[in-house]
């Protein structure tokens, strides 16, 4: 028995039986609750529950008594720990956005740097190979959807496939989609981020067609100020998550002083990190194809804003801020 539990109980000579009773009959319960045995969060959570019920009890039938004082100690604590780890746990989440994301990114930087140089080449190739093939156009996205779009490019409404439907349930199901093939092309870079690299160069033929077909209607600016609204921040999105599979598949090749399993784990881990991180930019993405693309027709200021603003926060959270937190780090160490 704990000392204070002891003084607690060698002073409680009470003239009244029930009293004596009620301390008798929960002792032990409140013991192991003091000593913290209990390390199950349910159970945590009921023990709280019973020790505010036997304080309410205390206090109406024993408000000047020790165990009255003793019972709300240990509820004290109880919430005491509860409050700690929901502000622990809130606290691992901004340090997870603040520090973990921007470090896991710089540390692989070269991949993501390679990964945009694909995404770049890529985008070229599908470009001018719709330019010196024009059926190359039809191959890609089929008739049905060219056919709708040089429809929309003859009345005067070339990025009207982005008004249709509802922009809430767009917005939510954009979102959805788009985390779950970054999760998917994550997933393909297992075998040394080969099938992740394959998807990014096929995204990125796609992108390059895509942008011919307005380009070659006179369009190319429009494209700019139109589509990579949402564009922007979706395509960085994407291009890092196939970044993120290059990491995990490449883990395993120069593991270091490590095993090749436990760098592979380390890579997984990164991957995970880099994709789970993306989830707000996927977000906001689909939030500007759902609420804002539509409105392509706004003034140029504001299109302009926008466009600068997400390109801001691109190179300042995936760019400059991993650079600084690392100047930081090592000013540390030193």
């Amino acid at each position: 028995m704990h000392f204070q539990t002891y003084i607690v109980f060698y002073h409680l000579k009470l003239p009244h039986l029930r009293e004596g009773l009620f301390i008798k009959k929960n002792k032990s319960r409140w013991e192991k609750i003091q000593q913290g045995l209990s390390t199950d969060a349910d159970e945590t959570a009921k023990d709280f529950v019973q020790l505010v019920d036997d304080l309410s009890y205390a206090k109406t039938y024993y408000p000047t008594s020790r165990a009255t004082r003793y019972i709300n100690a240990l509820a004290s604590k109880i919430y005491l720990g509860i409050y700690q780890n929901r502000r622990e746990e809130n606290n691992r989440l901004l340090r997870f956005w603040k520090y973990d994301v921007p470090l896991t990114v710089y540390r692989h930087w070269r991949i993501m740097l390679f990964s945009f140089f694909i995404f770049a080449l890529f985008y070229t190739v599908g470009f001018f190979t719709a330019k010196q093939d024009p059926t190359f156009i039809r191959e890609v996205f089929g008739n049905r959807y060219v056919d709708e779009t040089e429809k929309n490019i003859a009345e005067g409404n070339p990025f009207g496939i982005y008004e249709g439907g509802n922009s809430f349930f767009m917005w939510i199901g954009i979102m959805i989609n788009n985390i779950i093939v970054s999760f998917m092309v994550f997933g393909k870079g297992i075998i040394l981020g080969i099938f992740s690299l394959q998807a990014l160069g096929k995204e990125a033929m796609r992108v390059g067609v895509f942008n011919y077909m307005f380009f070659a209607k006179g369009y190319g600016t429009g494209f700019v100020l139109a589509v990579m609204i949402h564009g922007l921040l979706e395509l960085t999105a994407i291009v890092m998550a196939c970044a993120a599979g290059a990491v995990m598949g490449t883990s395993y090749l120069f593991p270091g002083t490590q095993s090749r399993m436990d760098a592979f784990k380390e890579g997984v881990k990164d991957g995970v990190k880099i994709v789970v991180g993306l989830i707000p930019v996927l977000m906001l993405a689909a939030f500007y194809e759902g609420f804002v693309t539509r409105y392509y027709k706004m003034p140029l200021v504001l299109n302009i804003f926008i466009l600068l603003s997400s390109a801001a926060i691109i190179i300042y959270y995936f760019i400059v801020y991993p650079g600084k937190l690392k100047r930081i780090q090592k000013d540390q160490d030193v």
